[in-house]
C-alpha cells in the first residue's frame, strides 16, 4: 500500500522558503547548502505532485498549490513539536492571557488561536484585543501574560521607531495607502481621511506624513478599530492606511499618480519576557511565536 505523506524536513524547508523568498535565506537559516534546500524543495514537488514555487532571478514564489500547502505545512510542524514538547513534560496545561493588536492578520487570527488551542488542548485562552499603545503600557501591570504589539520603522527600516527592546519579531509588513475598489479617484478638495482614535500610533504617523508633505486633508470619518476601519474603506468613505494583511475585500492601495507621502514597514513582536516568568508562558511564547511567523 502507497504511503501518502509528506517528509518533515521538507515541509519546514518549504516553510522556510515561503516565509523567505530566497533559497539562500533558506540556506542559511536551515543550515543547509544552497543545493541541498533545492533538492528538498523539488522532492517535496515531486510528492505534491505539483509546482510549489515560481523560481526567478527576484527569489521564490508560492504557486496557487504551494500556498494551500503552507496552511497545511504550519500545522503539521506546529503538532510534530507540541508532541514533542508534550512528552518532555513542557506540554502546556494552565491558563493564559494574550493581549494582541487588532492590525495583525485580522483574516488569519481566528484561524491561527483555534489552531493554537487545538494543539494544546488543556490550556485555557484567554484573548483581549487592544491598541498597541495600550498593550505596551500596561506591559507591568499583569492584565495579560503574553503581547503581540505592532510598531512602525522608519523610512530606512534600520531602526525601531521606539527605544524600548522588541522582544521577539514575528512579521513585517508595508504599510499601504488604500480606498475603496470602486473609487477611481479622489474628488477635488481636501482628502477624506478615514482613521482610529488619536492615541493608535499609526494615525499618529499618517497624520504627520500628511502634514508634512502639505497633503491637505479631511477627517471624513472616525473608527473604534480595524474592522471598522474596514467597513468605511469598502464602503468608499474615504482613504486610509493599512498594513498589507489587513487589506481585505473591497480595499485596493491608492494609485501612484495620488503621490500620496512613502510609508514605512510594520512590525510585529511579542513582548519580552517579565521578570520572574512562569515557565507556562515562557513555553508558550515559543509556541506562538512559531504559529505568529
Amino acid at each position: 500500500m502507497a504511503v501518502n505523506e509528506f517528509n518533515l524536513n521538507q515541509l519546514r524547508t518549504f516553510v522556510v522558503a515561503a516565509d523567505t523568498g530566497s533559497v539562500t535565506a533558506t540556506a542559511a537559516s536551515v543550515f543547509l547548502s544552497q543545493s541541498s534546500v533545492s533538492e528538498q524543495l523539488k522532492k517535496l514537488e515531486e510528492r505534491a505532485g505539483q509546482p510549489l514555487l515560481l523560481r526567478s532571478k527576484q527569489g521564490v514564489a508560492l504557486t496557487p498549490a504551494g500556498d494551500k500547502l503552507l496552511a497545511h505545512a504550519r500545522r503539521i510542524l506546529a503538532m510534530s513539536e507540541a508532541a514533542f514538547e508534550d512528552l518532555q513534560g513542557r506540554g502546556l496545561d494552565g491558563e493564559l492571557r494574550i493581549a494582541i493588536t487588532d492590525y495583525y492578520r485580522p483574516h488569519d487570527i481566528a484561524r491561527i488561536l483555534k489552531s493554537f488551542t487545538q494543539l494544546y488542548p488543556r490550556l485555557r485562552l484567554h484573548v483581549t484585543v487592544l491598541k498597541s499603545a495600550m498593550i505596551e503600557s500596561t506591559e507591568a501591570d499583569n492584565d495579560f501574560d503574553i503581547g503581540l504589539s505592532m510598531r512602525m520603522l522608519p523610512l530606512d527600516g534600520k531602526r525601531a521607531v521606539t527605544s524600548r527592546p522588541p522582544g521577539i519579531v514575528v512579521r513585517r509588513e508595508q504599510l499601504v495607502w488604500v480606498t475603496s475598489a470602486d473609487v477611481e479617484d479622489v474628488a477635488e478638495g481636501p482628502m477624506p481621511l478615514l482613521v482610529l482614535p488619536a492615541t493608535c500610533a499609526l494615525q499618529i504617523l499618517i497624520l504627520k506624513l500628511l502634514d508634512q508633505h502639505k497633503v491637505p486633508y479631511q477627517i471624513a470619518h472616525s473608527a473604534s478599530g480595524v474592522a471598522g476601519l474596514q467597513l468605511a474603506l469598502s464602503a468608499g468613505l474615504g482613504v486610509s492606511c493599512l498594513n498589507a494583511s489587513a487589506i481585505g475585500a473591497g480595499i485596493v492601495a491608492c494609485p501612484p499618480e495620488w503621490k500620496l507621502p512613502a510609508l514605512p514597514m510594520a512590525e510585529f513582536h511579542l513582548l519580552p519576557p517579565k521578570a520572574g516568568e512562569d515557565a507556562l508562558v515562557s513555553n508558550a511564547r515559543v509556541a506562538l511565536t512559531r504559529l505568529f511567523t
